[in-house]
């Protein structure tokens, strides 16, 4: 009976117990005590910036205008049309018609030897519109590749117009295409630039347009001439530019006439000599 008392006493103990050793075992370790005055507390983690990163540029989706000039340049002997091309400044409207339009351009570009091909001072000879004209004469406003000049419909218009005078027609081969302008032909003889709106072609002549440098054109009257038509038939009988001087040659007398003239005398005189002789003899027979 006493036995049994003291076991009942002790399953309640050991119970206590292991609660204990439970409850420290989930308790967690007490925090080591500072080392004396140089201990410090753990590095903070780094802060994290909520500022977002700039992303890196981006590369434009419009590409750059294409510059002709520039173009030539690179590829070198064109220096004489490249000085055609900013003395007339056509080289910025070519610019803003590749930068404006989705026709584009094919340029026939004159090497340095083709305008060397010319009569001496045929250029110092034209005017400021004349060498633009010349400029636009060897463009067409469209782009066309090599294939496309097989199926062109001639005459081809060109920058300078779309009549016949300033128009190009072309003929190709397998292996070439030949441009005529009515005063020059020649062929191209190689590409210098090509994409989907510029082709730049060279040419070993340079293309005359017709409405320049045809022979039938009429040249300009002289500053008095113009001047007296502007002022009317009045003013140029006053004035004293316009009038012819006094001829000083000797009237000629047609020798038809004076011979036609001798011979009517003549007969005359034979007529009253007849008559004469008529009446002479009709009187003697009266007596």
């Amino acid at each position: 009976m006493k036995m049994n008392q003291q076991c009942l006493f002790s399953i309640p103990l050991v119970i206590i117990l292991l609660y204990c050793t439970n409850i420290a075992a989930q308790s967690p370790a007490s925090a080591p005590a500072a080392q004396g005055p140089a201990a410090s507390s753990p590095p903070s983690p780094p802060a994290i910036s909520t500022t977002p990163a700039a992303s890196p540029a981006q590369p434009s989706s419009i590409p750059p205008p294409t510059n002709v000039t520039k173009i030539l340049e690179k590829s070198g002997h064109f220096s004489i049309f490249i000085r055609l091309l900013r003395s007339t400044q056509e080289e910025n409207h070519f610019l803003t018609v590749l930068n404006n339009s989705n026709n584009g351009l094919t340029i026939f570009a004159p090497t340095d030897g083709a305008f060397s091909g010319l009569k001496s001072g045929t250029l110092n000879s034209l005017t400021d519109e004349q060498k633009s004209e010349l400029v636009k004469f060897h463009v067409i406003p469209s782009f066309l590749s090599i294939s496309q000049f097989q199926t062109v419909t001639n005459p081809v218009g060109t920058e300078a117009g779309n009549g016949g005078r300033v128009a190009l027609n072309f003929t190709t081969s397998p292996t070439s295409v030949s441009i005529s302008t009515g005063l020059t032909n020649t062929s191209i003889s190689g590409t210098v630039y090509t994409d989907n709106q510029l082709a730049i072609y060279r040419v070993d002549k340079v293309l005359l347009p017709a409405d320049i440098f045809s022979s039938g054109k009429a040249p300009a009257p002289a500053p008095a001439v113009a001047a007296a038509a502007a002022k009317g038939p009045a003013a140029e009988k006053n004035d004293p530019k316009m009038k012819e001087p006094p001829s000083t040659a000797t009237p000629v007398v047609s020798t038809t006439t004076a011979s036609t003239s001798a011979a009517a005398v003549s007969l005359v005189k034979s007529n009253v000599v007849i008559t004469t002789g008529i009446a002479i003899v009709a009187a003697a027979f009266r007596l």
